[in-house]
């Protein structure tokens, strides 16, 4: 093992014993470096290097059965159980999981790492992008096949277990354009006129507005600020009616997608928390710079979310009501969104 390396792995454990119950995320921050860095200086216990074959590995995952699916970014976390079905890697461009629990949409091409981990009876799978960030975890349960696990690990192990990886940092966001650089009355036009809601992200290209400009300049009606305490009563509100919802949350690597209804929420310290035996949030209500209830039209009618966004702009989570595509928005969801207008 190498100098520096060893001594961020002592670093590491004088941390974990002066705080044993600090994550691995809240570790590396702490010791600015890269989550990954963490893991590596675990390569040979505990932690294996896999070859970066994603699509390969994850069709495989399948076979795990019943397993916790993670994906997160800084100021939420979004775990749902479930099997990994109706994988799709045909499109360039983002790769599918279509199950009723679990429901994602992969960019493989920000994916750059892949590890097996094993801390105490705790097995996982653990991708990571070219700046060492965690992008998607998937966690054994008590229902899951171990022996399928050992399989995929001796299957993709790398030839080179090393703790030495190049990380590279990932480019900063294009600066927002002034708003008198945009075709607004073509940008309202365009969104009065979609007729799919993934449709959005490239009609925003399009016109080289940035998200949060966008819904400064949507059409009148399309778009209202809310105040961010009201992000709470969205989930409050739905676990109160037994309403079906949608929760997406994501970073650049991945989107994961709970579709259905929540029960338990509670608050922990500045986290509130949906706590159901399949799936489980965490959001960090202090980070939440802005929310917005956006309108867009469809061929079935309109669609609502609620969209939250970052102090940098950037999505934290979105909900919308249960919905599939031919069958209009809930009444309930209308309803709720109305509520929270007030």
């Amino acid at each position: 093992m190498s100098t520096l390396v060893n001594e961020l792995k002592e670093k590491w454990e004088a941390l974990k014993a002066e705080n044993p119950h600090l994550r691995i995320r809240n570790a590396a921050e702490q010791l600015g470096v890269s989550e990954a860095e963490l893991l590596l200086t675990n390569v040979g216990e505990g932690v294996t290097v896999l070859r970066p074959e994603f699509a390969n590995i994850l069709t495989e995952v399948e076979k795990l059965g019943k397993v916790m699916a993670l994906t997160r970014n800084d100021e939420c976390v979004h775990e749902r159980k479930g099997t990994y079905l109706n994988g799709d890697f045909s499109s360039p461009h983002a790769q599918l999981f279509v199950g009723e629990d679990i429901d994602l949409r992969i960019f493989q091409n920000h994916w750059k790492f892949a590890f097996a981990v094993v801390e105490g009876d705790r097995k996982s799978l653990q991708f990571f992008g070219k700046d060492g960030l965690a992008l998607h975890k998937i966690y054994l349960t008590k229902d899951s096949n171990v022996d399928a696990f050992e399989t995929i690990v001796e299957q993709f192990k790398a030839e080179d277990q090393t703790e030495t990886f190049e990380f590279e940092a990932v480019a900063p966001k294009a600066p927002e354009k002034a708003d008198s650089e945009i075709d607004a009355e073509g940008f309202k036009k365009a969104w009065t006129e979609l007729k799919d809601t993934h449709d959005f992200f490239m009609m925003t290209r399009k016109f080289g507005v940035s998200r949060t400009q966008a819904l400064r300049l949507a059409p009148e009606g399309y778009a209202k600020k809310i105040d961010t305490s009201k992000v709470v009563n969205v989930l409050e509100d739905a676990s109160e009616k037994n309403l079906p919802i949608m929760i997406f949350v994501g970073n650049r690597g991945i989107i994961q997608i709970h579709t259905g209804e929540v029960k338990k929420t509670m608050w922990h310290q500045q986290w509130f928390n949906v706590m159901d035996p399949d799936f489980n949030l965490h959001l960090d209500v202090t980070k939440i710079a802005e929310a917005w209830i956006v309108k867009k039209p469809t061929e079935d009618g309109e669609v609502t979310a609620i969209e939250v966004f970052n102090k940098e702009g950037d999505f934290i989570v979105q909900f919308f009501g249960k919905r599939k595509p031919g069958i209009p928005e809930l009444q309930e969801w209308k309803d709720l969104v109305a509520d929270l207008e007030k």
